[in-house]
């Protein structure tokens, strides 16, 4: 069965200005590199679809998605947060970045596909109940494990985030929601500046010290993540898939490479076929410096449609 591939080109027209880390060119770089390596000859693509207020909702306070909507500018940029702007083509972008997660949900649990990667942007992950922040506008992968859990009626759904920054939006939207597990790793002193600490018993955060390597990435995962994983056997996987952490890429320094990312992803594959069908949703997060990003997805992507 092939995986699905769920992007959209309005998801490159959203800009935060020249020299802006998380730029447009991000997906094209992904697209082109998972084109020449054969990758996407094994998935099935997917123009993802508008979320809904309602599908919104259940991941975020209602006045918030008002607010946001009502935030888009006609022209120009607005901030939201120090480092976080929207232009004209923003809301729909981030519209369309909830709305992959929506449908990868659906395409997963109706059986049209077992796994599914979804390139789009603005990232999801820094962004709370009630407010954007790091880049991020809604909580993608929120959005869509909320309409697992609501609409399609999952019990146990996991979250896997292994970006170099912590998912401090996730934590907080699912934090004491006994459906959820979320794992996350991240390197410390980095922002937001908060997750080493658990905000509830169903978080497993791994702060690990700068310079850290793969040696120990790897041995959080394997102590660390997957026996809490085992032991609350999800229904469902989904991945925050941040590439920020490769030593490439100057937004942190925990010096993990292509392998890294193809290993954790074969470890979260078996822990699937165990326990939930093989069922796994990956969504964009960070990765920034355009040639490990691009290298790093194919890695991931590579496990997960089962091509390695």
């Amino acid at each position: 069965m092939l995986s699905a591939y769920i992007t959209h080109a309005d998801c490159a027209r959203h800009d935060m200005g020249a020299h802006h880390p998380e730029c447009p060119e991000r997906l094209g770089a992904i697209n082109d590199h998972l084109l020449v390596k054969g990758l996407l000859d094994y998935m099935i693509p997917y123009d993802a679809p508008m979320a809904t207020e309602e599908q919104l909702g259940r991941a975020h306070a209602s006045l918030y998605v008002r607010e946001i909507f009502e935030a888009s500018p006609k022209e120009g940029l607005h901030p939201v947060d120090p480092d976080t702007n929207m232009c004209p083509h923003t809301l729909t972008a981030a519209l369309r970045a909830a709305g992959a997660a929506v449908q990868a949900t659906d395409l997963v649990l109706e059986g049209s596909t077992t796994t599914a990667f979804c390139s789009v942007r603005p990232p999801g992950h820094h962004a709370e109940r009630s407010a954007a922040m790091g880049f991020c506008f809604f909580n993608n992968i929120a959005v869509g494990m909320r309409h697992a859990l609501d609409v399609h009626g999952l019990q146990r759904v996991a979250l896997i985030d292994f970006d170099v920054h912590h998912g401090n939006g996730s934590e907080d939207i699912f934090r004491g929601d006994e459906r959820v597990l979320m794992c996350s790793i991240f390197e410390k002193g980095l922002y937001p500046f908060n997750g080493e600490k658990a905000v509830g018993p169903n978080m497993v955060n791994v702060g690990l010290p700068s310079r850290s390597g793969s040696d120990a990435f790897r041995a959080a995962v394997t102590d660390q993540w997957i026996p809490a994983l085992d032991a609350f056997a999800p229904q469902l996987i989904y991945i925050s898939a941040g590439f920020d952490a490769h030593r490439e890429d100057d937004m942190g320094n925990l010096g993990l490479v292509e392998a890294d990312y193809a290993w954790v992803t074969q470890q979260l594959m078996k822990l699937a076929g165990k326990h939930c069908q093989g069922r796994v949703i990956s969504c964009l997060e960070g990765g920034y410096v355009l040639s490990p990003l691009a290298r790093s997805v194919a890695a991931h992507v590579r496990v997960l449609i089962g091509a390695d």
